[in-house]
């Protein structure tokens, strides 16, 4: 009997799987990293640009307005956080199937998680909308702020489904280490974003709406254009039939997405409260503060999209057994993470009112601005051990320990000092919250991490 030949189309993506495979397990760490890091860090720093459009803009309306965005970046992060847990969960899972050569799980894992992530989507833009003047009061909207939160909040949580998918999609392609991909879709979305907020702010008069709009819309062809992106390259195909919501998948995503989960919701709750305690001292405190946030999550954005190139190197050559190459990267990555994070922490102190005053020339909300992202460059540097050790322990699977290192930032030590600090110091306690929090994170994060990178020394065939 004739041994029947595959079709050219499966033969090609077979071919490109493998030479994936010997990429990523024989390439020298540091090039790799890099090479994969820098389409990471423009879709990161795009990602934050989300945001900083906006707060940009919208700053030139009102003190109240850019108050009412800041309030409502904590539902734009739950709605990130979820799409980061599918994306993530499914993502280094189907990852390390990969490295492991079962393609069949990887396929099932990859639409089960874009799946899981739409369901996601609806329902939290469902429960939102019915719940629109509760939530934005929840998050501190005071009498001055409350009609433009609702407004920039009733078109926000429309694009859920969207946004969810896309962040899902997203990860998926980089654990793939299709970040070129996963780059474009994003930066698609941010041109559109960036290029619509001053034309429908300003030019249609649509005030916070319009920056909304522009947001969604950006988000929705991101949606798309990485849609597409799962159709080139070696890139598994998305197939309904894969779809497998039980329970062996399921707990594999909430296992690897948990740790993104609490890192990016325990960022939203802490920016809840972070509002409610600066709102006490007025809209320009909300605003004020409001502006440190996206500042400090622009500079971390180019550190988390550095560590995002790492990641797939992880994963994969953990599922491989070349753990030796996963140390490396590690090490790699903490250390000019670390050096970056000095240089732009010398930044911030040295020019803390002309940043903030970019965003909005008030000088209540400068001076609140100010004092806070000079005391969040006191322990920018301390970030990177942080957040890298983060994304190790998510990349090998250690569930527990990311989750514990992943709350550690924004919950587990946060939650206590901003419901303290202030009562004791004032205003200055909220300013100086953060950087007390990240100081207790590093201490957490680096004997965790020295745990795992013993267990890997001299394990594997390292390059």
């Amino acid at each position: 009997m004739q041994k029947e030949e595959k079709p050219d189309e499966a033969r090609g993506a077979e071919d490109a799987a493998q030479a994936r495979y010997r990429d990523l397990t024989e390439t020298p760490v540091p090039r790799l990293i890099l090479r994969l890091a820098v389409p990471t860090i423009v879709s990161m720093l795009v990602t934050a640009l989300y945001n900083a459009a906006d707060t940009f803009f919208v700053g030139k309306i009102s003190t109240e307005a850019i108050a009412a965005v800041g309030l409502s970046f904590s539902v734009m992060a739950v709605i990130q956080a979820f799409g980061f847990f599918c994306g993530q969960g499914s993502g280094n899972y189907l990852s390390r199937m990969l490295g492991a050569g079962k393609q069949r799980e990887a396929e099932e894992m990859a639409a089960t998680g874009l799946t899981l992530a739409l369901i996601l989507g609806v329902a939290t833009a469902t429960a939102a909308t019915i719940y629109l003047r509760p939530l934005a009061k929840f998050l501190g909207a005071t009498e001055g702020t409350i009609d433009d939160t609702m407004r920039y909040l009733r078109v926000i949580v429309l694009g859920a489904p969207f946004m969810m998918g896309q962040f899902s999609l997203n990860n998926q392609l980089r654990y793939q280490g299709s970040a070129i991909y996963a780059m474009a879709g994003l930066l698609c979305g941010a041109v559109l974003n960036v290029g619509l907020d001053p034309l429908l702010i300003f030019g249609f008069h649509m005030g916070v709406t319009g920056a909304a709009v522009a947001t969604i819309s950006g988000q929705i062809i991101s949606f798309f254009v990485l849609l597409a992106g799962t159709r080139r390259g070696g890139n598994i195909r998305l197939r309904l039939g894969n779809v497998r919501l039980n329970g062996h998948y399921l707990f594999q995503i909430v296992n690897g997405g948990t740790p993104a989960l609490l890192r990016q919701g325990l960022s939203a709750v802490s920016t809840v409260l972070l509002n409610r305690a600066a709102g006490v001292y007025g809209d320009a405190a909300i605003a004020g503060m409001s502006v440190t946030t996206r500042v400090a999550m622009f500079v971390s954005s180019a550190l988390i999209g550095f560590g995002q190139g790492y990641q797939p190197v992880c994963a994969f050559n953990f599922g491989a057994g070349r753990k030796e190459r996963v140390r490396e990267g590690y090490l790699f990555c903490v250390r000019w993470g670390t050096l970056f994070l000095i240089g732009m922490a010398a930044l911030c102190e040295a020019f803390a009112p002309q940043i903030i005053g970019l965003f909005r020339d008030d000088p209540q909300v400068i001076a609140v601005g100010a004092a806070a992202l000079r005391w969040q460059a006191a322990s920018l540097p301390l970030m990177a051990c942080v957040i890298l050790t983060n994304m190790m322990l998510q990349a090998i699977g250690s569930g527990v320990k990311a989750s514990l290192t992943a709350a550690a930032r924004s919950g587990l030590f946060f939650v206590p000092l901003i419901l303290t600090l202030p009562v004791l110091l004032g205003l200055r306690g909220v300013e100086m919250t953060q950087a007390c929090s990240d100081v207790l994170a590093m201490m957490l994060a680096l004997p965790l991490a020295v745990s795992e990178l013993r267990k890997m020394k001299g394990d594997g065939p390292g390059r």
